[in-house]
């Protein structure tokens, strides 16, 4: 059985980072596992810009900033299995995998870095009432199906769900000739990020209707029309406000789910509001030596944090240290997640991410110890619920070994 240093399973940019990080001691055998026929993930569909302005200090599409990460991995020599699956990871990190050119083969690993990402959310998941017709896509299906094969997906389209795949997606079918006849979230608040909102609905007139969700798809065949009502606060029907609009496609961009399955044997703590493991502020999950960075350990914002992180977590597992000892942080009133869930003691500064259950004008952001003493507080100004949010910690602020993170309410609204 092969022998390695460090097993990366997913090639998008939090593996890529993760291999190149590694290299630093230039004696480690690492293994870089990748199930497509290229590295690069969902970037290689993003042909749109707006990436790399943290990382690589310039504005990139999708594939050029793949591409950046491509290169250095060729560069460093780095080992590569692609069109690869990875079905099985045990405790004593064993990996097994199925590729066409080696069959199934097992080897072990001293540390194991997952970063596969994420998946969408599906129909099924939503429940949607009608029949199985064409014309039905999720947002990142779509974008595949024109980036990648040169497909159209369709003519007349509407969209449930405000991310960002979603958004995007609605401006990149208009420049390509389609009717996006409006985009439909059932939250009252956009999911994707504002810049989005403005430069892929707002420059192109499309409209967003908030609080209003698809509640039957009509058609045989394909997609010929989907009813639209407006929910209330509690996301019940107003039946009142029912409306069909025609159409024959129908994109859903309704959230996104860590690939987590190949946690199952691990026994590895997981995250209720992430829906990824617990991690702690290395990318290193409750497991030893074995990390989750990207969007498997939670969905990002931005590609340049899954970056930064996979450079942390390749940094990490080189490491060799005895245990560790954490303060642990939970989230509660107003805060829907917060990362990372475990600080490593003595570690001087940690930066902490979080997300907010809505948006909030003026706000207080308090983290407080298990005997209710706050350990850190900020006055905050434009809180977006779209938005991952962070602060620097200082390890000599805190006090106590278990932190809470809450958020008041609007203070101008008291």
């Amino acid at each position: 059985m092969t022998n390695y240093d460090i097993v990366i399973i997913g090639g998008g940019p939090a593996g890529m980072a993760s291999a190149i990080s590694a290299c630093k001691n230039k004696d480690s055998k690492i293994l870089l596992i990748e199930r497509d026929q290229r590295l690069g993930g969902i970037l290689n569909q993003c042909i749109h810009n707006g990436f790399g302005l943290q990382y690589f200090k310039e504005e990139l599409t999708g594939p050029s900033y793949a591409q950046r990460f491509i290169e250095l991995v060729k560069e460093k020599n780095i080992e590569v299995l692609l069109n690869t699956m990875v079905i099985d990871v045990s405790k004593e990190k064993i990996v097994t995998y199925l590729s066409p050119e080696k069959g199934m083969k097992s080897i072990t690993a001293k540390a194991i870095i997952f970063s596969m990402g994420c998946r969408e959310r599906t129909r099924e998941a939503l429940t949607i009432p009608g029949d199985r017709v064409a014309g039905i896509y999720t947002a990142g299906t779509a974008q595949y199906l024109l980036n990648i094969e040169g497909y159209m997906p369709g003519k007349e389209v509407v969209i449930l769900g405000s991310g960002d795949i979603g958004l995007i997606m609605a401006r990149r079918l208009t420049l390509e000739g389609a009717k996006v006849k409006a985009v439909f979230e059932i939250m009252d608040h956009p999911g994707g990020l504002r810049r989005n909102i403005v430069q892929c609905l707002e420059d192109y007139d499309i409209p967003l209707f908030l609080s209003h969700t698809v509640i039957k798809i009509i058609g045989k065949n394909r997609v010929e029309a989907v009813e639209v009502a407006e929910v209330d606060a509690n996301k019940q029907i107003i039946e009142s406000t029912k409306k069909i609009y025609s159409c024959d496609t129908l994109l859903l961009s309704v959230g996104l789910l860590p690939e987590i399955e190949l946690f199952s044997k691990l026994n590895i703590e997981m995250d209720s509001c992430t829906k990824g493991p617990i991690i702690n502020n290395f990318m290193e999950t409750t497991l030893p030596k074995i990390y989750a960075c990207g969007n498997v350990a939670y969905v990002h914002d931005l590609v340049d944090i899954v970056s930064f992180e996979g450079k942390i977590a390749g940094e990490d597992a080189l490491k060799t240290y005895g245990s560790r000892d954490y303060y642990t942080v939970n989230s509660s009133k107003n805060i829907t997640m917060v990362i990372p869930q475990r600080l490593v003691k003595n570690e001087y500064t940690y930066t902490i991410r979080y997300r907010v259950n809505k948006d909030y004008r003026k706000t207080r952001l308090i983290l407080k110890n298990e005997r209710g003493e706050v350990v850190y507080r900020a006055n905050l100004n434009n809180l977006s619920s779209a938005e991952m949010h962070s602060f620097v910690l200082l390890e000599n602020k805190i006090s106590g070994n278990k932190l809470n993170l809450e958020l008041e309410e609007n203070l101008d609204e008291k």
